[in-house]
């Protein structure tokens, strides 16, 4: 059981939790009773920040989820202009995650970096439509080895000041590893290749480097979902 109750915290969030500890400290000088405020922050830090490992399904083909979250759009859409692609518009698929979602992001697919780009912007609600062409954001480009590519951006939210990418150019990359992470609310967004469909639906809970979001060896037409 301790393995599923202790999970592990990603090193991003040390600095937090050490700093909210410290705050207690300070807290407990000045009022004893304030010490639970510094001791709250810092245990919704550990929450905040925490890094469970992933089953990845490792089929050739399969495109899992970057994030873990709601998917809250899937429609057609130009890629982020930075990273020099055609302005033919792409299926994407976009994921909200909240505060309480794990910010770990993963790697979609098997395959080579071949470029990336950081473009600064606004920090609205990363659950707006306009999110994604107007927020801060870091885009990144990939080929798989059967020579299609995907694109994968991390937005940064209405809260969200930091954006964590530690993908580098040409990079050789594996479904499910981890490659960043997004401070506090944001999105994330993956833009499938021409011809492939999403198997998952609006409204429906991703589980990254878990949920299977795209087959890019299945024909089937995109999905359709309902609540019951």
């Amino acid at each position: 059981m301790l393995k599923y109750v202790l999970v592990p915290v990603n090193r991003a969030g040390w600095p937090f939790i050490a700093g909210s500890l410290l705050l207690a400290v300070v807290f407990a000088l000045i009022w004893p009773p304030l010490v639970w405020l510094g001791l709250i922050l810092a245990a919704f830090c550990t929450y905040f920040f925490r890094d469970p490992d992933r089953f990845v399904p490792i089929r050739p083909g399969l495109v899992v989820s970057p994030a873990d979250g709601l998917v809250s759009a899937i429609e057609p859409a130009v890629p982020p202009v930075e990273l020099g692609m055609s302005e033919i518009p792409r299926m994407r698929v976009s994921i909200f995650l909240s505060v309480f979602d794990v910010h770990v992001n993963r790697v979609p697919t098997d395959g080579t970096i071949t470029a990336l780009a950081y473009h600064e912007g606004a920090f609205l609600n990363a659950a707006m439509d306009k999110a994604s062409e107007l927020n801060e954001r870091q885009s990144v480009l990939m080929t798989t080895s059967d020579g299609r590519e995907i694109v994968f951006v991390q937005i940064a939210g209405l809260i969200a000041r930091r954006i964590i990418c530690t993908l580098t150019h040409g990079q050789r990359v594996r479904s499910g590893e981890r490659f960043g992470l997004i401070r506090f609310g944001s999105r994330t967004d993956v833009y499938l290749p021409d011809g492939v469909a999403p198997m998952v639906v609006v409204g429906q809970r991703m589980v990254g480097g878990e949920t299977v979001l795209a087959d890019l060896t299945s024909g089937e037409e995109a999905r359709i979902g309902e609540i019951r």
